[in-house]
């Protein structure tokens, strides 16, 4: 027999089962915000092992938290304050409500807000909850570039409260569910990576050895190449392109802003405020970009943000725009830029104080040795690589829309359980 329901009173929830309650998360949890040691001794405050230091990349993962990329001394330990086994993290600054949890001792920066459970609620099933509450987070936030919530705005956030007995009871049987699911998700995430990694194979082969099988080769200049077809040439960029610095002084609303992102290369920002929402303010001294054209982040070059327009348009100052020459295909060039080969050159050119910082600037770039084929064979190669990218593109997306699938069921099914919808099978104990 169905079990009694009531309203909770609160929109999000809805109905709850009628012994159950609703309180602010401020009655069964400390939350407190993260700190970041002083990086200026990395020898006093970071180690190879020690204390986990959790950031924002640390959360999401729906497994416990076991390793970090930087960890805490004794002494850093005392400026970032530890926190007990079982504390549930929060992400409180950009991606909010982003949750994880360890098992461990662990620190946390400040951009994490750390929840450590009172008596009054099992800490896993307050993981849970959270999860279900991401909704609530973005609320809470504030902030006009950079969404914060603070510890009062968080502690404000409205929790379900079953008894100990029924929250250990949906922990244990959510834990079960999500073994499986993240198993799936961890699998689905894997083959994802793989066909990344089958795609980036394919452009490297097909722009540094040709496709057009068995045939003559020699050594070339390029370390990460080696071998090149006999008919191939070595040229410098600034042989193969010229740099435009075309400047933008038309208003916003007349011209097409275009942006550059490693992952996707050139796109138009009509398309990303479809997604993002954000919108330029102004285009002045902006370059201006013709289709055909390279365009080249210098500040993230040596991680692939480079890419051939499809458009006219402008983009920012901070970009170089390359024209191309005659015999020389942009197309082909989009895909030799962004192999992990030519990454590592544009690294060796530049320079800067950290890796965010590295800047690959124009005579650099242009200083660079590439492969040049004939025109006749980048077109080949460009045809070649379009139809196989594509098709493995086309892979990727519906890996991902699985992912996407997958994620929403496990998003649904821990909000039903959390909130008494669905109850836990009868016989189930924990």
């Amino acid at each position: 027999m169905a079990r009694e329901m009531k309203d909770s009173g609160v929109e999000w929830i809805g109905e709850i089962p009628k012994e159950w309650n609703i309180a602010p998360l401020k009655r069964f949890a400390k939350i407190q915000t993260g700190n970041t040691p002083s990086k200026t001794d990395e020898t006093l405050f970071y180690a190879d092992e020690g204390t986990l230091w959790i950031k924002p990349d640390n959360l999401g993962t729906g497994f416990s938290i076991t390793h970090t990329a930087e960890y805490l001394t004794t002494e850093g330990c005392k400026v970032a304050r530890v926190m007990p086994p079982n504390t549930v993290y929060v992400c409180c600054i950009g991606s909010l409500g982003k949750v994880g949890y360890s098992l461990v001792e662990c620190c946390c920066n400040q951009q994490i807000n750390a929840l450590v459970y009172n008596e009054r609620m099992y800490w896993k099933f307050g993981y849970y909850l959270t999860l279900a509450q991401e909704s609530r987070y973005l609320l809470y936030g504030n902030g006009n570039v950079l969404q914060i919530i603070n510890a009062t705005n968080q502690g404000n956030i409205e929790c379900i409260v079953p008894s100990i007995s029924e929250q250990k009871n949906i922990s244990m049987f959510l834990d079960g569910m999500s073994v499986e699911l993240n198993n799936i998700l961890e699998k689905t995430c894997a083959s994802i990576e793989e066909y990344k990694k089958l795609k980036q194979a394919v452009i490297t082969q097909a722009v540094t050895k040709g496709i057009r099988g068995d045939r003559e080769m020699k050594s070339s200049d390029i370390e990460w190449i080696g071998e090149i077809p006999a008919e191939w040439e070595e040229r410098r960029i600034k042989t193969l392109f010229t740099l435009r610095d075309e400047k933008n002084y038309s208003p916003l609303e007349e011209v097409n802003l275009i942006s550059l992102y490693t992952d996707l290369g050139v796109v138009q920002h009509s398309e990303l405020e479809k997604t993002t929402g954000n919108k330029a303010s102004n285009a002045d001294g902006y370059k201006i970009v013709y289709k055909d054209d390279i365009v080249v982040n210098i500040i993230l070059c040596w991680m692939g943000a480079i890419g051939h327009s499809e458009y006219n348009g402008v983009t920012s100052p901070a970009y170089d725009i390359y024209v191309p020459k005659n015999e020389v295909l942009s197309k082909f060039y989009h895909y030799y830029f962004r192999t992990k080969g030519f990454s590592g050159d544009c690294y060796k050119r530049g320079k800067g104080i950290m890796a965010m910082r590295w800047r690959t600037y124009s005579d650099q770039f242009r200083d660079i040795k590439v492969v040049h084929p004939s025109l006749e064979e980048q077109q080949e190669i460009v045809n070649y690589l379009d139809q196989k990218c594509s098709a493995i593109d086309e892979l990727i997306a519906k890996k991902e829309q699985y992912l996407s699938e997958i994620e929403n069921y496990k998003k649904s099914l821990i909000y039903e359980y959390v909130t008494g919808k669905r109850e836990v099978p009868q016989g189930y104990q924990a």
